[in-house]
């Protein structure tokens, strides 16, 4: 058979993979890092078809955003224990359930109260949830995330609880075509990334950059990129 196309066009997922950890790579040249940048299939809105195909390419992570679409993928492939299913999307309360005991990252906490919950939904019989705390570093009321200036309080909680692990931070920046402005936003991401990791050295994760802003996220020290449309197409 054919192996199905993305977007339906000639360019498989693999290709587009390799694509895009070609654009990792080159960017990788002007990090501020040591270690290899992880790539995160944003999968959202995705069929199963597609997620196969980018996991026989040797794809490992990856990004949810709708809970119930969700769990049915995570339930489909459940035998994959390799797989790594993170969630990047706005958390409600009456979904952290489905979230706590589904997924492995949770890169969308921003409140305490969201925290608290994770922490007394996950299921003791698995590992502690990975947890990115998501800042809204540009002030847009449009996106989602903490201020700076709650950071300490989130981190300190997520640090003191049994069933959540703090591993770093992530943003989703305003839209700008200011590249001086953008790279401003990384920046002050980096410095409080850096800032978190002096007070618990278990921080290891800052996730930031997409498909249109990878290569000056990366280069101020992105440690992880969320890549949706260049892997799997714009949203049909």
């Amino acid at each position: 058979m054919t192996p199905q196309r993305a977007n339906n066009n000639m360019v498989t997922i693999a290709e587009r993979l390799n694509n895009a950890y070609d654009r990792i790579a080159k960017a990788e040249q002007n990090g501020q890092i040591s270690d290899p940048v992880q790539l995160l299939a944003v999968s959202k809105t995705k069929p199963i078809e597609l997620i196969q195909q980018a996991y026989d390419a040797g794809q490992r992570l990856f990004g949810e955003s709708y809970v119930q679409e969700a769990v049915d993928k995570v339930s489909h492939f459940k035998q994959l224990r390799d797989i790594e299913w993170h969630f990047i999307g706005p958390i409600q309360s009456n979904k952290s359930r489905h979230i706590a005991e589904h997924f492995s990252w949770v890169q969308s906490v921003d409140r305490l109260k969201i925290a608290r919950r994770l922490n007394e939904q996950r299921p003791t019989n698995l590992k502690p949830l990975n947890i990115l705390i998501q800042v809204n570093i540009s002030d847009d009321e449009n996106k989602s995330g903490c201020r700076p200036s709650e950071l300490d309080a989130l981190a300190q909680f997520i640090s003191e609880s049994k069933q959540l692990t703090l591993r770093g931070l992530m943003t989703i920046t305003a839209k700008t075509d200011d590249s001086e402005l953008q790279k401003q936003y990384f920046q002050q991401m980096k410095d409080c990334f850096d800032k978190l990791k002096a007070q618990y050295p278990q921080i290891d994760t800052l996730s930031m950059g997409m498909s249109g802003d990878l290569e000056p996220a990366v280069a101020a020290g992105a440690t992880m990129v969320r890549i949706g449309t260049d892997i799997f197409g714009k949203r049909q």
